[in-house]
């Protein structure tokens, strides 16, 4: 079993401008490709676990949703990285449209769409980290049994951490340090 670099997409990844799914539309968290280069040279999986809920709205289909991780996992590798595996929720419990509207067990909190990746590829939970902008990450990492989890915080976005496990950090150049200080 090997552990795993956990990442949420939008506010880790990407900024978060709401519903991203256009390369227009997309800026790249300042330390991403970095932080995930970092992990690839430990042969850490990179594991992109996202809430999707402007597929079940309407905004955007899975295959728009598709082609823009194509693209973005191009993007990665023009920067020497990579991105492993992508798990997504398109559910919305309230507002998803058609066969989208419904409370699945994927759709963080629930730590579903982890669970599944940890099964699959045989991850080590426990030695994991994962890094979400969001308490809804942080409780679905810590359902999942994920050892070390960091939420992405800065001055206009604060987040109360209510349980050891879970750190805040600056800036993913700032996490990648915390994580794997250069010699």
């Amino acid at each position: 079993m090997t552990p795993a670099l956990f990442l949420d997409r939008d506010g880790v990844i990407n900024v978060d401008h709401g519903y991203v799914h256009r390369a227009e539309d997309t800026q790249f968290v300042p330390g991403i490709f970095e932080l995930v280069r970092a992990a690839n040279e430990r042969q850490w999986p990179v594991v992109v676990v996202t809430n999707q809920a402007g597929i079940g709205r309407g905004f955007y289909t899975e295959e728009i949703f598709h082609g823009y991780m194509q693209w973005m996992r191009a993007r990665f590798v023009e920067h020497g990285a990579r991105l492993d595996h992508i798990y997504f929720c398109p559910h919305h419990p309230t507002h998803g449209l058609g066969p989208y509207a419904l409370a699945c067990d994927c759709r963080k909190p629930a730590p579903g769409m982890l669970l599944r990746a940890i099964a699959e590829h045989d991850i080590e939970p426990g030695r994991s980290v994962m890094v979400g902008d969001s308490p809804k990450d942080a409780a679905a990492a810590q359902a999942a049994g994920v050892g070390r989890i960091f939420l992405l915080n800065d001055e206009a976005n604060p987040h109360e951490v209510r349980h050891g496990t879970v750190q805040n950090v600056s800036s993913l150049a700032a996490l990648k340090q915390q994580l794997w200080p250069a010699p």
